[in-house]
């Protein structure tokens, strides 16, 4: 069977449930459970802590996981990312007492205060920084410097609303943007299953991301509809009964949808109609 690792609580435990629910598999019905055998699938899952996903991976205890991009970075597991997965995104940044830093340079011998040392440390090193201390903490980092502990910040922002109101302002560029990822072990040997799996998650994205859209257009329009609605290849076109129209069918992104049905009614067309895709396989 393939194991697969599960983020067994946090904000990547939802989201990634129901991505593997939409894909057809057995899911924990009680959050004690540790272990679920979905046998029809030929898949073991394992629900353990986020950060504890990729080092499981990385040792090979586990074949694959759902963890965040910047938490296997941060755990310098024998890991590597497989699948992005287009759910719980961040943006990582230093941040620093409003008006007193502005460019990462000027880290260099201060005190960083983060959850994510390890990713830090590798990011200023690239960058040529040496900080004076970089100084672990599992929570509130916001509150560090106010109490202390550090000079600059490392951490996940998202509006900056907490930031600002510990007298925070972030500075240079970001230092990760993350998201949930499908992770597998490094190297050249991918685990058996993997493939299903992948298929299985990519037909989530999709069926997440489009929408099929329906529409009737005279036939001497039909080239400037279509130029509107490409498709995720082509667009399918038949002819209808009258021989002046045709239909098409096209998929589109569900973000565009009302954009793409106001210039297709621009264009010509009628009969607009918008269906879900449940799934896919491209």
């Amino acid at each position: 069977m393939l194991r697969i690792a599960v983020p067994n609580k946090g904000s990547l435990s939802t989201p990634a449930t129901d991505m593997l629910r939409e894909a057809g598999y057995r899911q924990r019905r009680d959050t004690r459970e540790l272990v679920l055998t979905d046998a029809d699938n030929g898949v073991e899952f394992f629900f353990l802590r986020p950060r504890d996903v990729a080092v499981y991976v990385g040792a090979g205890t586990v074949d694959v996981g759902i963890t965040g991009r910047d938490l296997l970075l941060d755990s310098d597991a024998d890991a590597v990312e497989h699948l992005p997965l287009g759910f719980a995104g961040s943006t990582f940044r230093f941040a620093a007492p409003a008006g007193t830093i502005d460019d990462v340079a000027q880290i260099a011998g201060k005190r960083v205060a983060s959850s994510y040392t390890t990713l830090v440390r590798t990011h200023l090193a690239r960058q040529g920084v040496e900080p004076a201390a970089i100084v672990h903490l599992d929570g509130a980092v916001e509150s560090s410097v106010r109490l202390g502990v550090a000079d600059v910040i490392a951490d996940v922002v998202e509006t900056g609303t907490t930031l600002r109101a510990a007298g925070l302002e972030v500075f240079g560029e970001p230092i990760l943007r993350s998201e949930a990822v499908l992770i597998r072990r490094s190297g050249d040997d991918v685990p058996a299953g993997i493939e299903i799996l992948t298929r299985r998650l990519q037909g989530v994205i999709t069926a997440r991301e489009y929408v099929l859209l329906d529409y009737d257009v005279p036939t001497e329009l039909l080239d400037a509809a279509v130029a509107v609605t490409p498709g995720f290849e082509s667009p399918t076109v038949s002819p209808l009964h009258n021989g002046q129209s045709a239909a098409v069918r096209s998929m589109v992104r569900r973000s565009e949808t009302n954009q793409v049905m106001d210039a297709l009614y621009d264009v010509g067309a009628r009969g607009i109609l918008v269906t879900r895709i449940h799934a896919s396989r491209l």
